[in-house]
């Protein structure tokens, strides 16, 4: 499927946008990888013995695979709803950055922040990586609505990969289950090589893998974080320089 053209009369309605926003989530494989990733998530809920309903929810609001293992299997493990939430909310930092990339996408000089708090709620990994790929395809006024349609799709699919996997818990062994949640972190990692053009991606993206076990090695828990910054920080050292060269 490919999108109108920038001057097309189809980008005139926001409701259009909305809908070629939900129906490009035919174009990505991260789709399938957030359904297999959530039968998953429908499958531990479900052994942790959360109701489905509670397992919905946690979709809806939480919307992230790695906080919502977290959350259940924190509240699994009888910790309290305070310790749990400090716990997700520590994994959903993560997400901040990719939230600050996105919006400048979207906004216009008329836009109204109100406007942007839906799409910085659906603002996950998957809608991050999407969006550098779709959003220049799509005129500047319409970007908010596109996104909006693409983030409902995506939501939708794991709200039904939810229910599925709740009900097929039963016949999920616990080594297929991780091997399940397994594909989301390398789909991300193959997505977000995909979509590097830049030399600072390149770098940032090489240096953080080549970092990670050495900072693995530190045992502090912080090892992601610490490879992340440090890798982050040459990588803009790197683009800096050339800017300044160039």
């Amino acid at each position: 499927m490919a999108l109108p053209p920038l001057d097309s009369p189809q980008w005139q309605s926001p409701w259009r946008a909305f809908a070629w926003g939900l129906r490009s989530i035919t174009q990505t494989i991260l789709t399938i990888v957030l359904f297999v990733t959530y039968l998953g998530i429908g499958a531990l809920a479900h052994d942790s013995h959360f109701s489905l309903l509670w397992a919905l929810c946690s979709t809806l609001f939480v919307w992230a695979g790695p906080a919502q293992i977290i959350l259940i299997t924190t509240l699994g493990s009888g910790a309290t709803v305070i310790q749990s939430a400090i716990a997700v909310t520590v994994s959903a930092i993560r997400l901040f950055p990719m939230v600050v990339s996105v919006l400048p996408l979207m906004r216009t000089p008329t836009t109204k922040r109100r406007e942007l708090v839906f799409a910085a709620h659906l603002t996950a990994v998957t809608l991050w990586v999407e969006c550098h790929r779709f959003l220049p395809q799509v005129p500047r006024k319409r970007r908010i609505a596109f996104v909006q349609g693409l983030g409902c799709g995506l939501v939708s699919v794991c709200l039904t990969a939810n229910t599925v996997g709740y009900f097929l818990a039963a016949n999920l062994t616990q080594t297929l289950g991780a091997a399940i949640l397994l594909l989301t972190p390398l789909s991300f990692l193959f997505s977000t090589a995909r979509n590097s053009r830049e030399v600072a991606d390149v770098v940032a993206l090489s240096l953080g893998i080549l970092l990670y076990p050495l900072a693995a090695k530190m045992n502090s828990g912080l090892d992601i974080l610490v490879s992340g910054v440090v890798a982050g920080t040459i990588a803009y050292g790197v683009h800096w320089w050339r800017e300044v060269r160039a």
